[in-house]
């Protein structure tokens, strides 16, 4: 094994994406040692996998060759990672930083300027496919960084990813995921105004998605989604406030551009109505619940 290689791993945050990411690190059997906010969530962790919970970020990344990060939004990445008690006043020099919060492209340029200052390399690497793509092991990771550092990290994100590609320099892996985020809201209310449109027809909705979804108007959503759509269910999935927090991002970034992104504003804005009706924790399939008189 080269001196380069990646054999103790810490993973910072443990909520419904990294439990089961820093999970499939140890059975894959890489040496994880995890810290999350809540300490009682890493000693059940802990006590489901091989590893060691430790109290702060910093302690946590000691000794660590890679440490990963999957926490809430900007300022929690900046907490966990710049603290006095944060990752890099734990990591050694030569070890790598993987964030995969789904944050702004201009911190991960900050992250990745001060990394580099302190001899420790940077990819920012948000994923895609929810809680059920990390418990599978299945998730889309995009990553922005340099070619040598992702070749020495791919084997270890590889085994809770199904796809995971270099998109360029720090920050491209935040842009790529904000282009993920615009595409499914788009289609998240499409799929919603369809299945709203069939119900007023009289048409039988699941007869309808077994025609349509296959052609053109297929996709992920409406093969993972459609069932619980019309049976008016959202106790699951990726949550209302996470998308409308994923959604001011692009939009932010989309001012910086000048892009203009109207669609995605006014999906943005059909979500603050969700959230107005109590479905903050709700799937992001609930835009169709406001279409509904019900």
């Amino acid at each position: 094994m080269s001196d380069n290689a990646i054999q103790t791993v810490s993973f910072i945050g443990l909520g419904v994406m990294g439990y089961p990411m820093a999970g499939h690190l140890a059975k894959a059997g890489y040496k994880v040692r995890v810290y999350n906010r809540t300490a009682a969530k890493a000693e059940a962790w802990t006590k489901d996998h091989s590893g060691s919970h430790h109290a702060t970020p910093r302690e946590a990344a000691e000794g660590a060759d890679l440490v990963l990060m999957c926490v809430g939004n900007d300022d929690d990445v900046r907490q966990v990672t710049l603290g006095e008690d944060g990752v890099l006043n734990g990591m050694r020099e030569g070890a790598v930083l993987v964030d995969h919060t789904t944050a702004s492209a201009n911190l991960a340029r900050e992250l990745d300027a001060a990394c580099r200052a302190q001899g420790v390399a940077f990819i920012d690497a948000p994923v895609s496919g929810g809680q059920q793509g990390a418990e599978k092991g299945a998730l889309t990771v995009m990553c922005g960084g340099e070619e040598a550092d992702f070749q020495r990290v791919q084997d270890a994100l590889k085994v809770y990813a199904r796809a995971l590609n270099l998109l360029g320099p720090a920050g491209s892996g935040q842009m790529t995921k904000m282009v993920n985020q615009i595409c499914i809201a788009g289609v998240v209310q499409g799929l919603a105004e369809g299945l709203h449109f069939a119900e007023q027809a009289g048409l039988d909705r699941e007869q309808v998605i077994e025609v349509i979804s296959q052609g053109a108007a297929g996709s992920w959503q409406m093969e993972n989604r459609h069932k619980t759509m019309i049976d008016n269910e959202y106790d699951h999935g990726f949550a209302v406030n996470w998308m409308r927090k994923d959604l001011a991002i692009c939009l932010d970034q989309a001012r910086e551009l000048d892009a203009r992104l109207p669609v995605t504003a006014l999906v943005d804005q059909f979500y603050g109505d969700v959230q107005a009706m109590g479905g903050g924790r709700w799937d992001t399939s609930s835009l169709l619940k406001r279409l509904r008189r019900d």
